[in-house]
């Protein structure tokens, strides 16, 4: 049997059959790059164009060298996959206008539902469902081994995101103060106690940036003391988003002042942005581990 399926294959060389290749996938993140590389398995190549320490929207000076770095990868895969055009736009731009002036043809991108988040077990197996349907209709034919890698790495998921009793007892009983982005995952997955957030200017109306968080800080110090948090009693952690720069500064200098214990840590959204954190998966246990520790 083995002789015959090694003739078969010379045959198939010989007569000029076109071997079978791997689907070639392009995606904007890191985020998307993950399911892809984890759902395809052999039968993909993916490749990430954005830096995944940086915010998406922020690239616009390095994606030149980002899209250099992967020039071959662009001229004629698959699938291009993206977030959408409002987190994307810069990603987007910048790979259609690289295209267009080599004359590779229209950029087609395939893009996830609005506000489609992967920050916590169940939005990541979310978006693990919507790759999965992604790399299916577009390879058929391996349908069977994508569905099957997908509930693999679903359980890794699931498992990275599983938090024990124990663990649920010392998370309850923290209180933080958060980016807006992380707001969810702290609150709804981890149940850590969510004093106060913020964000950047341009969301919610500019009225939670880190200054306006300062503000409030000052003018309800008594809310505060009552947490327990000053000589020894406690801690206030102040949790950053890695991708948003270090806009809580303000925030821990402000506690600080009015002697209340606080931790600067920062979650990050994205895999590779940190070492050792080369998965979703890998981001969730990384995430939980910094508010147990």
């Amino acid at each position: 049997m083995k002789q015959f399926i090694f003739v078969c294959a010379v045959l198939a060389l010989l007569l000029g059959v076109p071997a079978v290749s791997a689907l070639d996938v392009v995606t904007t993140t890191s985020v998307l790059w993950d399911p892809v590389s984890q759902i395809g398995g052999d039968a993909v190549n993916v490749v990430y164009i954005a830096d995944p320490t940086v915010c998406p929207h922020l690239q616009g000076d390095i994606l030149p060298n980002l899209i250099q770095k992967h020039a071959d990868a662009l001229k004629s895969p698959d699938l291009f996959l993206a977030h959408n055009s409002t987190m994307d736009f810069t990603t987007m731009a910048a790979i259609e206008k690289f295209r267009d002036s080599n004359g590779y043809g229209k950029t087609n991108w395939k893009i996830l539902k609005p506000n489609t988040e992967w920050n916590t077990p169940e939005t990541a197996e979310a978006l693990a469902d919507s790759v999965l349907d992604w790399l299916k209709a577009a390879d058929p034919k391996n349908a069977t081994a994508y569905t099957e890698n997908a509930a693999k790495y679903k359980q890794a998921i699931a498992e990275a995101g599983d938090i024990t009793s124990d663990e649920q007892a010392v998370l309850s009983k923290k209180n933080v103060i958060v980016m807006a982005w992380q707001k969810e995952p702290v609150e709804k997955w981890l149940g850590a106690n969510v004093y106060d957030f913020f964000a950047p200017e341009f969301a919610y109306g500019g009225n939670k940036t880190p200054a306006k968080v300062v503000d409030s800080i000052q003018k309800n110090k008594d809310k505060i003391y009552a947490l327990d948090l000053v000589s020894g009693g406690g801690k206030m952690y102040i949790i950053e988003n890695m991708q948003s720069g270090e806009m809580a500064k303000g925030i821990e200098e402000a506690l600080t002042d009015i002697a209340v214990n606080n931790d600067r840590i920062t979650f990050t959204n994205f895999p590779k942005s940190v070492d050792g954190v080369n998965s979703i998966p890998d981001v969730l246990k990384y995430n939980k581990n910094l508010l147990l520790a």
